[in-house]
């Protein structure tokens, strides 16, 4: 049977496989998994992606880093909600955001992580971002000439410099003449060279100002360009009613609507910030890093918070009654971190309420362009309302249409229903009824002369009716 079978079936072409095969090589494709390329060390870790981001020191220097987003969380201390808000594939509202040791700026094109060291902006071809890069580096520029030069002209005590001083040299340093403090105090006293006080800004306020001076700048001239492209078209549909002007100002009242919530979103996120001392304090990104040097040098001076005696001992740790010297040594070392935590927690706390109440530099710089983004909510407001006026005309002249078109079909049907007289006279004549009118030959005249004359009087009836109910003007 088998030999018979072997001999009707028609020979298999070398390679190819059996019904035994076939099956077993269906059910390793069912056992293949569903999107090829996706199985074991081919996967990629979702959230982990490197990104390219533009560094910018405080001297203005620029550098192109590849960072993961892991590597960023440390790097400046974020958690991972605040680096979404700056990732390009989400559409987040403006925000900005005062953390510990970073400023996190969600502004239009401008996205950043702005710390007291370093700006971190994220890599984009967009003309805004490489015009940020360059006005934040020219800004630092002349901001570093302007110390180096004034440094040169001012001693620490505010004494003009001898030129024969030593270090008057070509090597002169003015770091390591002046401290932070007296430096910031050299600078606020003023100088021949910086107009105002405001000019001495920290590091990272310079970087927010221009941030929010790219931000309120391109929105600013969208809006302005949007006001160039409205009036005319708004002026031609007063002229001109057409459904192609209507789509038209349709388009520009939806572009209109966009653009007034990104502004509106911009002016709120600024109101909130000057409404509220204690994220101001927070943004002192550079005062909290040198307090928290001085802190930790004075931290790592033998006796700066515990006094000791003679003997070695602690004068604040508590002794024990009882215990060996191991026990005690031990339990004087923990007294003493717990007391060094408790007066770090004390000075943290002490800073923060400090800066909550001198948040005025930073609120004077947000109420600035506060004010810059307000005039253009209220530029882009009034050219709402001018839309919303010109609808208004456009609609009371589609009503002032119907209203014609309503007397004009008013009249018509008065005049058809005179008209329908005429008809009625015809019939009345056209019946088969033997009348001694037909035997006149001047009858049909008188007829159409009192037919037409009674029309009229109906007609003119009707007009002064609706005269009266002040249907049509008349």
């Amino acid at each position: 049977m088998a030999d018979l079978k072997a001999r009707l079936l028609p020979p298999r072409p070398p390679g190819a496989a059996g019904p035994s095969e076939v099956v077993v090589k269906k059910v390793d494709a069912l056992k293949r998994p569903l999107f090829q390329g996706m199985e074991g060390a081919s996967v990629k870790k979702r959230g982990h992606g490197v990104r390219s981001w533009i560094r910018i020191d405080p001297s203005g220097n620029t550098q192109i880093l590849e960072v993961d987003k892991a590597s960023l969380m440390r790097r400046c201390d974020l958690p991972a909600r605040d680096l979404r808000l700056l990732d390009p594939l989400f559409v987040y509202p403006s925000t900005i955001l005062g953390r510990e040791r970073a400023i996190v700026v969600n502004l239009e094109q401008i996205r950043c992580i702005i710390t007291a060291d370093e700006v971190l902006l994220l890599n984009s071809l967009d003309n805004y971002v490489l015009q940020y890069v360059t006005e934040l580096q020219r800004r630092l520029f002349l901001k570093n000439q302007s110390d180096m030069t004034s440094f040169k002209w001012r001693s620490p005590g505010g004494v003009p410099v001898d030129s024969s001083h030593p270090a008057n040299g070509k090597d002169f340093d003015a770091g390591q003449l002046l401290s932070p403090s007296e430096r910031k105090q050299t600078m606020n006293d003023g100088d021949m060279f910086s107009g105002s006080a405001i000019d001495d800004l920290p590091f990272e306020f310079r970087a927010l100002e221009v941030a929010l001076e790219a931000a309120c700048t391109f929105l600013d001239t969208q809006a302005a360009e949007l006001e160039e492209e409205v009036y005319p078209v708004l002026d031609e549909l007063t002229t001109k009613i057409s459904t192609l002007n209507l789509e038209h100002v349709r388009r520009l009242k939806s572009r209109l609507v966009a653009l007034t919530r990104r502004v509106q979103k911009v002016r709120d996120e600024i109101e909130q910030l000057m409404d509220d001392d204690s994220d101001m304090a927070e943004m002192y990104l550079t005062e909290k890093k040198e307090q928290q040097a001085d802190f930790a040098f004075f931290d790592q001076k033998p006796g700066a918070h515990f006094g000791y005696n003679n003997a070695g001992g602690s004068m604040s740790a508590p002794v024990s009654p009882v215990g060996s010297p191991v026990v005690s040594a031990h339990q004087s070392f923990m007294d003493r971190r717990l007391e060094k935590s408790y007066s770090q927690k004390s000075r943290h706390d002490s800073m923060t309420s400090s800066r909550t109440t001198e948040v005025e530099e930073l609120e004077m710089l947000l109420e600035a362009y506060f004010v810059v983004i307000d005039g253009t909510l209220n530029k882009l407001t009034s050219l709402k309302e001018y839309i919303d006026d010109t609808e208004d005309f456009i609609n009371i002249q589609l009503d002032n249409v119907r209203n014609q078109l309503i007397q004009f079909e008013l009249l018509l049907t008065t005049a058809t229903f005179v008209m329908a007289i005429y008809s009625v006279v015809a019939g009345v004549f056209g019946m088969n009824i033997p009348m001694y009118l037909f035997d006149e030959p001047s009858a049909f005249k008188w007829v159409l002369i009192i037919s037409g004359f009674g029309g009229i009087l109906i007609f003119i009836a009707f007009l002064w009716f609706f005269k009266q109910k002040r249907l049509m003007p008349l």
